[in-house]
């Protein structure tokens, strides 16, 4: 570990120790790790408008528990990581959704996603990390599929949690689903923040694992920390002048799981079993009743299956 970061304990998990890392290019990340620094590390990677909280405590300390040393951080533009200031011309994100559904290339987003895995590889060699383990959560996948492919000397083993490859003709995320993701709130106070993060994790969210009350205290909680709407926009329209991983997946030569919730509508079963089908050698699991996030009722298994992964 570099010794010159200062660390301070999170307010959000005693066992998790906070700092901003400063990335050498423009971007510093707001960082917080748990567990022996001497163990074997596993860096989490979160998805689209989702702040490091997203990967919840009783994940992180599963994961310490078992042997690892965890390492979660805000994305660049989301939660209190460095925002992106763009002032190009605004893109027409329905044009750009039907060309990427095609597999047609799109461009001119403040940066895709290749700038976010820069970002990552980054912060590996920032926190001395001479290889780690990766492991992304949808948007996050993507980001952990380029990083395996192009900085593989970096990479130990790779786990991949409902994402997509985004190859042309996948079946698209539900409308309901996606706009309740990307959409606006009826109103910009906290009330109204509060009350469209509830609704957006109900439509996405596992089917009858969803605990109204501790939903609430999360969106809550997650709304005074950080709300950068634009920052949600800005990693949408970068997936989007992304495309296709599919190239990038036939160059993993890591030793891959992916995970997948057969319950979710944001990116179908479908889409993590291409990710596997691509990658040579990698293994896929359909977890029954899971959908676009992680309750607390899956979080054994999936520590467990992910933990086994990374050690065997």
């Amino acid at each position: 570990m570099n010794s010159a970061l200062q660390f301070q304990v999170s307010p959000y998990a005693s066992f998790m120790q906070e700092t901003k890392v400063d990335l050498g290019n423009g971007i510093q990340l707001h960082v917080e790790t748990g567990g022996n620094p001497d163990h074997p590390s596993i860096l989490l990677i979160m998805g689209l408008g989702a702040q490091m909280l997203f990967w919840p405590d009783f994940f992180c300390k599963s994961l310490i528990d078992q042997g690892f040393y965890v390492i979660r951080f805000d994305n660049r533009d989301i939660g209190l990581s460095s925002k992106i200031r763009h002032k190009g011309p605004r893109l027409n994100s329905y044009k750009l959704m039907g060309r990427f559904a095609l597999g047609l290339p799109n461009d001119g987003a403040p940066y895709n996603l290749f700038d976010m895995a820069e970002d990552v590889g980054l912060l590996i060699d920032r926190l001395g990390l001479e290889k780690t383990h990766i492991l992304g959560a949808s948007m996050g996948g993507m980001i952990a599929q380029i990083l395996a492919a192009k900085y593989p000397e970096k990479i130990e083993k790779v786990g991949l949690l409902f994402t997509s490859n985004n190859q042309p003709l996948l079946p698209p995320p539900f409308p309901k689903q996606l706009f309740s993701l990307i959409g606006k709130p009826e109103s910009r106070d906290e009330e109204g923040i509060v009350n469209h993060s509830l609704k957006l994790f109900h439509i996405i969210g596992s089917p009858g694992y969803i605990n109204q009350v501790d939903a609430i205290q999360t969106a809550r909680k997650l709304y005074r920390r950080s709300y950068n709407p634009a920052g949600v926009l800005q990693q949408f329209l970068a997936i989007l002048c992304t495309g296709s991983l599919l190239k990038l997946d036939k160059q993993i030569e890591k030793p891959t799981l992916v995970i997948h919730g057969s319950k979710d509508r944001l990116l179908a079963p479908r889409h993590g079993k291409a990710v596997a089908k691509a990658i040579s050698g990698a293994k896929f699991e359909l977890i029954e009743g899971m959908g676009h996030d992680i309750p607390p009722h899956f979080v054994p298994q999936l520590s467990g299956l992910f933990a086994h992964h990374f050690k065997s």
